[in-house]
């Protein structure tokens, strides 16, 4: 059984806590390590792997504590480059090559954001059950079956951004950056339309921004559209 539990998710930072009662994963380290280690109750051993989706610090922040705790971090090679890190602990992948940390089945898979080499996971344990998590992306290629877990970005909303920029709270220039940057409520539509959800359990929306989101909005409209548990992830 799938847990999940976020330990921080937005700009500020993001790291997940991901279990199968098996291996436990921590995906993401984009928060101070003490933090982590906190919020953990300090049960860093029990973590089998940290999985980085790209280099920005909200999601690396804390990639060589993690590191210098003994904990294997998976990232592909433009992210590796692009935190300058080296050392046996980090492991390089290449997206749509799978690989293995312990009762997982990894496989990588490209994202669209102003990173170097970003990716999202699709994660498979040995009860047959499937975890999507893909954040930081403005569009999502690729079509899943049998999910039953998924933890999608949901950024902003087009008609709140467009009404903050009129207001002034909100730069042209961000918007144009978020536009090819981020995943929209518009767009999070699309693609829970465009995929097969007749297994999905639970349904987390991630790294909602401050500004151009509605947590309640978007809880709503994707629980109409799905029909399926959705939680949003806070912290």
């Amino acid at each position: 059984m799938i847990d999940i539990k976020v330990l921080a998710s937005g700009s500020k930072g993001n790291c997940y806590r991901v279990t199968d009662s098996i291996t436990l994963l921590i995906i993401e380290a984009g928060i101070p390590y003490k933090e982590i280690q906190r919020k953990l109750n300090f049960k860093i051993s029990e973590i089998a792997a940290c999985l980085i989706t790209h280099e920005h610090k909200d999601h690396c922040k804390a990639v060589k504590d993690v590191i210098k705790a003994g904990i294997d971090c998976y990232m592909t090679q433009g992210t590796k480059e692009a935190i300058e890190l080296d050392g046996h602990r980090i492991k390089v992948i290449k997206p749509k090559q799978q690989f293995k940390v312990g009762s997982w089945t990894i496989l990588p898979f490209e994202t669209q954001h102003d990173a170097v080499e970003p990716v999202g996971f699709l994660l498979a344990n040995q009860a047959g059950e499937k975890l999507l998590y893909a954040t930081d992306t403005y569009y999502i290629k690729y079509r899943f079956k049998n999910l039953t877990h998924i933890m999608v970005e949901c950024n902003y909303s087009i008609s709140i951004l467009k009404d903050n920029v009129e207001k002034g709270i909100i730069e042209a220039e961000l918007k144009n950056r978020l536009f090819r940057s981020h995943f929209s409520l518009e767009n999070v539509k699309e693609f829970f339309k465009a995929n097969d959800l007749s297994k999905v359990k639970q349904i987390w929306l991630l790294h909602l921004s401050d500004n151009n989101s509605d947590a309640e909005r978007f809880k709503r409209e994707i629980q109409e559209l799905t029909g399926k548990e959705v939680y949003i992830a806070e912290g």
